[in-house]
């Protein structure tokens, strides 16, 4: 986005807007709860402690692999509708849980890609150009929720408004910061795939959650910071904003 001058906006339908968006992201993710069976909490206890153990490292890598290739894939395939982005992460993630456990870690950078493509494509949506430094460490943040299968309002809101410093920060070190939080999610993911019996059906459904819980993260993530520029609130007011406002919903 250009220019300094403010426009008009009602800052206080925008934000309850914001606070139903944001409310409602996660509510896919008590339906994949309901297919598995158990917890959040607890599906981390389902997977293998060499697995778990090796959670932080593998989302590092993911992450890793997923800037690359995302930022890259722009100048081939243009942004698709999120619709498109969900269908393809569904059938990715069918393919994992069909698989077992091995293939649910094979398709785990490959889901991360589509997802953070998926990110920078809201972010251009919004008018923010993905190839600006600062907006591709943005797009990361999107990661720093806490994820589909968790009731973590605070948190997520946290996120939201922390700019993690960005001035000077590198894209390594926000991956650095985020890898632990997003393994808990991303360990989650694994768990839930690797469901004996229903295999394929359970990645499928996990996949879905998680695309459209990131989008609509995405969603809230960039027009948080276009509202800013456009009203002159600092993007920490508008989220305490929202947090009063979720609370009251």
């Amino acid at each position: 986005m250009t220019g300094t001058a403010l426009v008009s906006v009602n800052v206080d339908q925008e934000i309850i807007d914001l606070a139903r968006r944001h409310k409602a992201a996660g509510g896919v993710g008590l339906q994949v709860l309901n297919i598995v069976g158990g917890q959040a909490e607890n599906l981390l206890e389902r997977l293998p402690d060499g697995v778990k153990n090796r959670l932080e490292d593998a989302t590092t890598k993911a992450l890793e692999v997923a800037m690359s290739a995302a930022h890259q894939s722009r100048g081939v395939v243009k942004d698709q509708q999120s619709w498109l982005n969900t269908a393809l992460a569904t059938a990715m993630g069918a393919a994992g849980g069909a698989g077992g456990l091995p293939t649910a870690l094979a398709e785990l950078p490959v889901t991360t890609t589509v997802l953070l493509r998926a990110i920078q494509g809201i972010a251009h949506e919004y008018g923010f150009d993905p190839a600006d430094p600062e907006i591709r460490k943005e797009c990361l943040l999107v990661f720093g929720s806490a994820g589909p299968l968790a009731d973590d309002d605070g948190a997520d809101m946290a996120f939201l408004s922390a700019r993690v410093t960005l001035t000077g920060a590198t894209v390594h070190g926000i991956i650095a910061r985020i890898a632990p939080r997003l393994s808990v999610v991303l360990g989650q993911k694994l768990a839930a795939q690797t469901v004996p019996i229903l295999g394929a059906a359970a990645g499928a459904a996990t996949n879905y959650a998680y695309t459209s819980y990131y989008q609509e993260m995405a969603h809230v993530h960039f027009s948080l910071r276009a509202l800013s520029q456009k009203s002159g609130h600092s993007r920490e007011a508008l989220v305490e904003r929202m947090k009063i406002a979720t609370k009251n919903l």
